[in-house]
């Protein structure tokens, strides 16, 4: 690992439209600026000599760390140990709104609370992925670090006490190191902001604390719309607050994940920029936020859906109406490259910003994004007019586009094929356009939907099926497994005591699941025109506990939920994948493992709920009928 923190060993902070990540030493080290998807000003995650960094930590390298969130909220505090002195550092942004901006302000304040402490404070930014040299202006109340294009103004955090906050070298790219001895009870700190409306100041205490306080109680509020009660509250909030970090407020647009270019598979090559808007992903959202209480981002991603469904090339055969994926202010430039000049997480190489998976063709996105407006309908919110005819054009061009192969939902780059996941999807698409129609007197070619989701599942429940292993398969003339199909229950495709559905269940067993953990599929046994092999899938794991809990396994699925939280870090975040070690893999934290959770912790909250009842019915009959 090198210079490399373990991908698990970071907290997440952010403002509804960027965000940053803190590791347990107290680095900044992946922090992108005006937004999700702009370049980095801090990336030593992806090289650690050249990406750029921030970082605060005690002198003397003995020192214990500890970190944790503030409860409910999205503020991070990091603690250090030593023997002569306890001290933390408090990280969180102060959130922004609905309006985008280029103004952003990173808030970090160490605090001494026991003996005395000596910080390290190193501030090298490197920006544009390390692309760009920038200036250094340096005065008594802070510092500027530019560039033609952006401004890092750190303003200092000024006590009664006058600490001082002043350079004491600086490096030859214009980097920033100082120390500072802190004793009981004193703090320092700095407001780091980009593009700021002046030159740097001194930001007093009172200040500092406004800002601390208006951020404290803006997560606490969100957070109380939460209706969410069931055994596992306190790791489900904290998902919950995981993806509101992750949601830019402007567009109600949900990226991925805040990080690019993590890897699946240390030094392999499949490391990919996440920091988009997929619309199988945000679609997720719709049922993790809606089944919390959360009405105000159903509302704002179904706006923006309603926005991407448009007429364009790819309607006549291409990739449709909607794309895989969008930038988060609903644009489309998504051209994929790769920073040579960076080694990569602990040498994983290629790093990849944008993503050539953009123009794919993923027919489940259909089926998603109709199953959360669904959802969201049953939940009263309704569609407009303009949202009702932006799914008719969908609905009919998906009824002329179904039945041809693509990439499927795991972005293959081993060429198209009749994906089983993506026909599922479709006559998902369909059966809830048809029932949204009759649920709302809506106008369609209602004919010609019903006549597609009818052939769509005779389809699949033909071709999909291989008799020889009595599973449904990946895809159309193979004998591959894939974890993507536990949802065809959760859907509805079909019932979870179907033999059918049993037997299949019981091939991903043997197959698919690792002491508990889940793989996607077997790459070895379908090619995906990758080299090298991934950790088990989180997300799969959490779909397969709904599944065992549809299909009855209770107390399989418990234990499997059970073990899968002992896999999250320290402060309840995921990844996307779980190597052979426990370690996290893939870039973090990551959207749809967290949605997942959300979902499968509801599923079975539920079905435990109603065993319960029914074995309390059972004993109050059964002491009835003995008196």
């Amino acid at each position: 690992m090198g210079d490399y923190p373990l991908i698990e060993d970071h907290g997440l902070i952010g403002d509804l439209q960027t965000a940053a990540l803190v590791t347990t030493h107290g680095t900044i080290d992946w922090y992108c600026s005006p937004r999700f998807d702009s370049p980095s000003i801090f990336g030593s995650l992806l090289d650690s000599e050249n990406g750029g960094y921030f970082k605060v930590a005690p002198v003397d390298k003995t020192y214990a760390t500890k970190q944790l969130y503030l409860p409910d909220t999205a503020v991070l505090v990091t603690r250090f140990m030593t023997e002569a002195g306890a001290g933390e550092v408090i990280d969180f942004m102060p959130v922004t709104g609905t309006t985008a901006t280029t103004r952003h302000r990173l808030v970090r304040l160490l605090r001494c609370v026991r003996g005395s402490l000596t910080f390290q404070v190193d501030i090298v930014p490197r920006f544009n992925y390390g692309r760009t040299p920038h200036k250094l202006h340096v005065t008594e109340k802070g510092m500027v670090f530019a560039t033609d294009d952006l401004e890092l103004t750190v303003h200092a955090v000024r006590e009664p006490d006058d600490v001082r906050l002043v350079p004491e070298t600086v490096g030859n790219d214009n980097d920033v190191h100082l120390t500072l001895t802190l004793h009981a009870g004193q703090e320092r700190g700095v407001v780091m902001e980009t593009f700021a409306d002046g030159p740097p100041r001194h930001v007093g205490h009172t200040e500092y604390m406004q800002l601390f306080d208006e951020t404290v109680q803006f997560w606490r509020n969100w957070l109380s719309q939460s209706r969410y009660s069931g055994r596992w509250r306190e790791a489900v909030e904290r998902s919950a607050v995981t993806l509101k970090l992750m949601t830019y407020a402007p567009s109600g647009a949900l990226v991925a994940a805040p990080t690019a270019g993590l890897p699946e598979q240390l030094g392999g090559e499949r490391n990919w920029d996440y920091r988009f808007t997929w619309i199988r992903d945000a679609s997720f959202s719709i049922y993790a936020l809606l089944g919390l209480g959360f009405t105000e981002e159903a509302v704002a991603f179904i706006g923006w859906l309603r926005d991407r469904v448009h007429e364009k090339a790819g309607c006549d055969g291409g990739t449709g109406p909607l794309n895989i994926m969008y930038r988060v202010d609903g644009s489309s430039d998504l051209v994929e490259e790769v920073l040579d000049h960076w080694e990569g997480y602990a040498g994983s190489r290629p790093v990849r910003i944008g993503n050539g998976a953009a123009t794919q063709l993923q027919l489940d996105i259909y089926g998603e994004a109709l199953d959360s407006i669904f959802f969201a309908h049953q939940r009263g919110i309704q569609l407009d007019h303009s949202g009702w005819n932006s799914l008719r054009t969908l609905l009919d061009w998906l009824s002329d586009h179904w039945d041809q192969p693509e990439e499927g939902l795991w972005e293959t780059r081993g060429g198209r094929q009749d994906f089983t996941y993506g026909r599922v999807m479709s006559w998902v698409a369909f059966d809830r356009a048809l029932r949204l129609a009759a649920a709302s007197g809506r106008p369609g070619t209602l004919a010609r939907w019903t006549s597609e989701r009818d052939k769509v599942y005779e389809q699949v429940m033909t071709r999909g099926w291989d008799s020889g292993q009595q599973s449904f398969i990946q895809h159309y003339g193979s004998h591959v497994l894939d974890s993507s199909l536990l949802r065809m229950s959760t859907v509805g495709f079909i019932t979870p005591d179907d033999p059918m559905w049993a037997s299949t269940l019981a091939a991903m067993d043997r197959e698919l699941v690792n002491d508990s953990l889940v793989y996607r599929y077997n790459p070895e046994a379908s090619p995906d025109g990758l080299r090298g092999s991934e950790g088990t899938f989180s997300l799969c794991t959490f779909i397969y506990v709904d599944a065992l809990a549809r299909a009855g396994r209770l107390s399989e699925a418990r234990l499997v939920l059970e073990k899968m939280l002992t896999y999250a870090n320290h402060l309840g975040l995921y990844s996307e994948e779980i190597d052979l070690t426990g370690r996290q893999l893939g870039n973090f934290p990551q959207a749809f493992t967290h949605l997942a959770f959300i979902d499968t912790a509801l599923t079975l909250d539920a079905a435990l709920n109603r065993a319960r009842g029914k074995r309390t019915a059972t004993a109050r009959a059964a002491s009835e009928t003995t008196l």
